[in-house]
C-alpha cells in the first residue's frame, strides 16, 4: 500500500496544486482589484479533505483491506445485473417509451426545456456516431450540418411561408448534400489531416452564414420563424380545419422526442445492416475493407451524408422552436461538444451516446447552483468518468470476436 500510495502521490499533490492555481483566481481576485486568499484555501481544503478519503479507500481497496465490504457488494451487483439481462430488452424499450411520454405531465416547463435540448443533442450525437463511431472519420466540423439545416427551415418559412413538416425532409436532403460537398474532398486523408480539413470546412459555413448578409441576414440571424402548426378538425360555426401553432414546449417536446426516436431506429438499422458492417470494416482497417472489395470511397460518403441527414432534422426544430437562427448557435465549441458526447457515452453505442448527451446536458444544470464553480465541478466529473470509463459510459459490443481475443 505503502508503495502504490508513493506512486500516486506524487500525481496527487501536483494535481491539487493545480486545482488551487484554477480556484485562485476565480474566487480570490476581486473586480476592484483587491486580493484574498481565504476563500479560495477553504474551498481547496474541502476538495482535498474528500480527495484524500477517496484515495485512501481506493488504495485500502487495491490492498486487499476491504475485501470483506466489496466481496458482498460486488456479488450484489453480479446478481442485479443478470437479473436485468433476463428481462427482455423490448421491456425496457417499452418501459423507457412510456417514461418520455408521460416526463411532460410528471415535469415543470424548466424541466421540458431541459429535455428538449438533451433530445436535440441525442439527434446529434447519433448522427456523428455514423461518421465517428461506425466508419470511423474524426469530424470536427459537424455542426454545419447543423446549421444547414436551420438556416432552410428558416428561409423557406420566413420568405415563402412553407410549414415546418415539408421543411422537415428538405433540410435533410439539403444536409446531406453539404455532407457530400464537405465529405468528398476528404475521402483521402486520414487521422490528424482529416480532422483539420473538416474543421476548415465547418468555419468556412459558419463564415458563410455570417457573412452572405442578403441571404442569412448576417450576424443579425433571421426573426420570423414560425413555430411548428397542425390541423385540428373543429365544428364551430360548422365542420373545418382549425390551423394550431404548437408553441407551448411540452408540444415541441414531442415533436423533438419523435425525431429522437425516428434518428435512434434509422441508426440502429444502420448500425446491423451491411452498409454498417462495411463501416466498421473501414474504421478497423481501411486497407484491409478495400482489399476485401468494399468501396471505400463511396461508403464514406455515404457515412457523411447520412450522419448529415440526422443534423438537418435537428437543426430545422432547433430553428422552429427557437424562433430565431444566428450563426453563433453553429460555433466550433458546438462541434466539440457533440464529440465529447458521443467519446464520453461510447463510440458506437446507442445506449451510451443517449447517456452520453444527457450527462453533458443535465449536469451543467443540476450544478447551476455553484454558479462560477459548476463548470470546475462539471469537468472534474467528466475527467472521472473518463478516468475509470475509458471505453465510454456504456461501450459497443461488437458483433463476433477476434482471434488475438480468443487466444487471450
Amino acid at each position: 500500500m505503502i508503495r502504490e500510495f508513493k506512486k500516486i502521490g506524487k500525481i496527487y499533490v501536483f494535481g491539487m496544486l493545480w486545482l488551487l492555481g484554477l480556484i485562485w483566481p476565480m474566487v480570490g481576485i476581486h473586480k476592484d482589484g483587491s486580493f484574498s486568499f481565504g476563500r479560495a484555501f477553504t474551498i481547496w481544503g474541502y476538495v482535498v479533505f474528500g480527495t484524500l478519503i477517496c484515495l485512501v479507500l481506493y488504495l485500502l481497496n487495491k490492498a486487499g483491506y476491504l475485501t470483506k465490504v466489496t466481496g458482498p457488494l460486488g456479488k450484489l451487483r453480479s446478481s442485479l445485473a443478470g437479473q436485468a439481462q433476463a428481462v427482455p430488452t423490448w421491456i425496457w424499450v417499452l418501459a423507457a417509451l412510456v417514461m418520455a411520454l408521460i416526463y411532460p405531465l410528471l415535469t415543470a416547463r424548466y424541466a421540458h426545456d431541459v429535455a428538449i435540448q438533451v433530445l436535440i443533442y441525442i439527434s446529434l450525437g447519433l448522427g456523428l456516431n455514423v461518421v465517428v463511431g461506425l466508419a470511423g472519420l474524426l469530424d470536427l466540423g459537424y455542426i454545419a450540418f447543423y446549421g444547414v439545416g436551420a438556416y432552410t427551415y428558416a428561409l423557406l418559412n420566413v420568405h415563402y411561408g412553407m410549414s415546418f413538416w415539408i421543411c422537415l425532409p428538405i433540410a435533410a436532403i439539403l444536409a446531406s448534400l453539404a455532407g457530400c460537398i464537405i465529405g468528398y474532398p476528404t475521402l483521402k486523408m486520414r487521422g490528424d489531416y482529416l480532422a483539420i480539413v473538416t474543421l476548415g470546412f465547418g468555419e468556412i459555413v459558419r463564415l458563410i452564414l455570417n457573412n452572405w448578409m442578403t441571404l442569412t441576414n448576417g450576424p443579425n440571424g433571421i426573426l420570423g420563424i414560425k413555430a411548428p402548426a397542425i390541423y385540428l378538425p373543429s365544428f364551430e360555426g360548422g365542420f373545418h380545419f382549425e390551423h394550431l401553432y404548437l408553441k407551448k414546449l411540452y408540444y415541441l417536446y414531442y415533436i423533438a422526442l419523435a425525431i429522437a426516436v425516428i434518428t435512434i431506429i434509422a441508426v440502429r438499422r444502420l448500425n446491423f445492416s451491411r452498409i454498417g458492417r462495411a463501416w466498421e470494416s473501414i474504421r478497423e482497417d481501411e486497407t484491409a475493407a478495400e482489399l476485401m472489395g468494399v468501396n471505400t470511397f463511396l461508403l464514406k460518403l455515404l457515412a457523411y451524408a447520412m450522419g448529415a441527414v440526422f443534423a438537418g432534422l435537428a437543426g430545422a426544430f432547433f430553428a422552429a422552436r427557437m424562433r430565431f437562427v444566428s450563426p453563433e448557435s453553429f460555433t466550433f465549441l458546438e462541434s466539440a461538444m457533440v464529440l465529447s458526447m458521443v467519446v464520453l457515452g461510447g463510440m458506437g453505442s446507442i445506449p451510451g451516446i443517449i447517456l452520453g448527451c444527457a450527462a453533458l446536458i443535465v449536469l451543467p444544470e443540476v450544478f447551476r447552483e455553484f454558479e462560477l464553480y459548476r463548470m470546475l465541478v462539471f469537468g472534474a466529473a467528466m475527467t472521472v468518468m473518463m478516468i475509470f470509463r475509458p471505453a465510454g459510459l456504456i461501450p459497443a459490443k461488437r458483433v463476433g470476436t477476434r482471434s488475438e481475443e480468443k487466444e487471450g
